[in-house]
């Protein structure tokens, strides 16, 4: 994965302004945008996703512009092809299982293909949601909606997967249980990802970069493969600036 990023977005609520300024490059597969709740994480999230347009800069994803200010480039969210897991899942509440999985694939008007049906059918298979196809989210768990929302995300077989605190809903069993799965399906689809996160286990489990967020800015870039050779721990070097951050 080749990933250039360089935007700046004020935003204003009442009578406070927030100014993001996101800028890094990466050519790993598994990059974590890591810090504190409110430092503009999940915002440059957004803006990858085409849900947020910045004020200027740009965007750029394996040799494709979705959003340059001064070329006049803002590649609508449904031409990105990314898939979004959002913290809060967000399914369908009126939607079973395998609706809400098929989403994606169906046309405006009329009903999903055969290979369609075929291929939603496959994916509740790999993820383990046969016994729940037929129900709404509001009769699952936390791990099953969670794992109706990532084969929702990959069902249109996105380029990317953007994943925004995906366990945090969860509590800290089921969690590290989701961790593995969620580890053992990115391998299976052999996707890129960006993840959202504060929790610096969840780092340990999928980062190969880690971008560290502070005030709305890039404090830090980490590889974990250089932190590792170096014998550091790199657990205890984002502790410290979170540390930093809250101090």
């Amino acid at each position: 994965m080749q990933f250039d990023l360089n935007i700046t977005k004020k935003l204003r609520s009442g009578g406070d302004e927030f100014l993001l300024r996101s800028q890094f490059s990466t050519t790993d597969r598994a990059l974590v945008l890591f810090g504190p709740s409110g430092s503009g994480k999940t915002l440059t999230l957004r803006a990858i996703a085409g849900m947020l347009k910045p004020d200027k800069g740009y965007i750029r994803f394996n040799g494709e512009t979705l959003f340059d200010s001064e070329a006049g480039v803002n590649v609508p969210t449904r031409s990105r092809h990314v898939g979004y897991v959002f913290q809060d899942y967000a399914l369908f509440p009126h939607q079973t299982v395998r609706e809400n999985i098929g989403f994606g694939l169906k046309p405006l008007f009329g009903r999903l293909s055969r290979g369609h049906r075929e291929y939603v059918e496959e994916l509740i298979q790999v993820f383990g949601l046969s016994a729940v196809a037929t129900q709404k989210p509001a009769a699952l768990s936390g791990g099953q909606q969670q794992r109706t929302a990532l084969a929702r995300a990959l069902a249109t077989s996105p380029k990317l997967l953007l994943l925004d605190e995906p366990f945090s809903a969860l509590d800290q069993p089921l969690r590290i249980r989701m961790r593995e799965e969620l580890s053992r399906s990115l391998t299976s689809f052999n996707i890129p990802l960006i993840m959202v996160t504060h929790d610096s286990d969840e780092v340990e489990s999928f980062a190969e970069s880690i971008v560290v967020y502070r005030n709305g800015k890039v404090e830090d870039v980490h590889s974990a493969r250089e932190v590792a050779a170096s014998g550091a721990s790199l657990k205890d070097i984002l502790r410290r600036q979170v540390e930093q951050a809250y101090g």
